[in-house]
This record gives C-alpha cells, structure tokens and sequence, in this order.
C-alpha cells in the first residue's frame, strides 16, 4: 500500500508541474521579424525542393544587355551636325541626353566650333543611329567604339532581393496588425520603414538597368573640318610660317613695351634723381670759379 500510494503521488507532481504556466517571454525586434519571416522561409524552403516552376523562372530569364557606342568625326558645320543629331534621336524615339558647341582656337589664331552631344535611341537601332551619324562626315570616323556589358546576373539578383524584401513586407505589415502592445507596434513599424527603404532603392538600381538595356547611349565628338586639316603645300607649311611671324611680333612687340615700362617707371627716376646732385654741383662749381676770376682782375684806374 505504501509503495502504490508513493507512485500515485509521484504521478500527481510530475502532473502538476507540466500543466503550470511558463515564464512570459520578453518580446524583442528580432523575434517579431523571425516570427513574421519563418512562414516565409519554411515557403521558400518548401518550394525550393517541391516547385518546379520557381526554379525555372529563375533559370530562364530574358538576358539583358547594356550597349553604349563612342564616335569622334569630322565635319563641316559642327552647330549644324548637332542639330541634326538630335532631330535623328528624337525622330527614332530617343532623346537628347546633353549637347555642347564651343569655340577652339587654331595655332593660326582661327576660331573654329568643336561640339560634343550625347543622345539614346532605342537599342535594337543602334547601329542604324550610329550609320547616320557617320554619314554628317565624307571622311572615316577618327574613333569609333561599341561596347556592351551583360547585366543579366545582376538584375537577377536585384529581382530576387526584391521578391524577398516584398515579402517580408508583407509579413510585417500582418504582425503589425496583430501586435497589441506599444513597443511590439514600434518595433516593427522601424523594421517596416528599413524594409519599404530598401525596396525603393532596389526598384531604382532595376529601372536604371531597364532604361539602359532599352536605350543605348552614343556619345559624339564633332571636330570642325579646318581643325583637321591644316594648309599645307608641297611640304611647306604657310600657317606655321604665320606662326612664326607672328610669335615673333609678339616678342618684339613685348620687348619694346617691357623697356618703355622699365624707362619711365625705373631709369628715369633713378638718372633724375643722379642728375640732381650732379647739376647742383657743377652750377656751384661754375659760380666758384666766377668769383675767383673777379677777385684776380685789378680794378680799373
């Protein structure tokens, strides 16, 4: 009787015990997001090793190709190439990004325009814009350069980022529905904002490889045909002779300017000033040498 009665009490503790409450738990930033996360990744996990589908859109996405194209001609009326370049963009659906006409001094003192301009046509008609530009010279480009960077990976990834980033979103926004107590409301409030932060930056860095897959940039360099071709007969050269002379003038002319400057403002003081004292004394010297003389003439009888 004594052992049955010791087990009944036994049971009766141990039963006790597993059906008292536990301790509250404190609830912090990090356990409302893991709580608000964990149904998303057991989602992910689930789909990952039973979907298909997700593993092939991941796989199968549209490449996506960045192609940007530099040319540097020569031209008669670099104003008037610009303005038709940037009709050429507009009428293919694309637009003129910046364009710049300055003025460029030749060696022989000829002021000549020289124009940068950069537009984006739409990708697929790059080559077609960069054969019309080409056509505004009648001489071979001086540079010309395509290039392409492959951006596939990377938008992947920013599109993955944004799926996650989304969800999350999503998960916070039902736990801040259901939280009740202030600082639980608070803490996924900030986590909320970080997230939608993030968001909004990988949307832009997405729409910026979009727009840029879309429209190719081409940037050209417009010489005037004068700066290209300098006057040259038979190997001589008569700009450089103009050069020359002129160079010349200019030193000569710089010269004489320099000893006129240097006349008046130093040497005229300084032999004004040596002259002053010299004439002084020979005034005296000659008033001396009169007052000697009459004192040796005898008076008249």
């Amino acid at each position: 009787m004594i052992k049955r009665l010791f087990i009944t009490l036994s049971i009766l503790i141990l039963a006790l015990s597993a059906c008292s409450p536990a301790a509250p738990e404190m609830v912090t930033v990090e356990k409302i997001v893991a709580e608000g996360a964990a149904p998303q990744e057991e989602a992910d996990m689930g789909a990952g090793f039973g979907d298909s589908a997700t593993t092939s859109n991941a796989t199968d996405v549209e490449q996506m190709i960045i192609k940007n194209g530099d040319l540097v001609i020569v031209v008669e009326d670099p104003p008037a190439s610009v303005r038709r370049i940037s009709e050429m963009a507009e009428a293919m659906g694309g637009f003129v990004v910046s364009s710049n006409v300055t003025q460029m001094a030749l060696e022989e003192g000829i002021q000549v325009p020289h124009a940068y301009i950069t537009i984006r046509v739409p990708a697929e008609r790059l080559t077609e814009a960069m054969d019309r530009i080409k056509q505004e010279s009648d001489q071979l480009p001086r540079s010309e350069n395509v290039n392409s960077q492959d951006v596939t990976d990377e938008y992947t990834d920013l599109a993955s980022r944004l799926r996650n980033l989304e969800a999350a979103e999503e998960q916070l926004m039902a736990i801040m529905d259901d939280a009740t107590r202030t600082e639980d409301v608070l803490a996924v409030y900030n986590e909320l904002v970080r997230v939608r932060e993030e968001i909004e930056v990988i949307k832009g860095q997405m729409q910026y490889y979009e727009q840029s897959a879309a429209l190719s940039a081409i940037s050209v360099e417009l010489i005037a045909d004068e700066a290209d071709q300098p006057l040259q007969i038979g190997g001589w050269q008569p700009g450089g002779v103009v050069k020359e002379a002129f160079e010349l003038l200019v030193r000569t002319l710089q010269g004489l300017v320099d000893f006129a400057i240097w006349l008046v403002v130093y040497i005229l003081p300084v032999l004004l000033c040596l002259a002053i004292p010299v004439v002084i004394l020979i005034l005296v010297i000659r008033r001396w040498r009169k007052s000697r003389k009459a004192k040796a003439v005898p008076p008249a009888q």
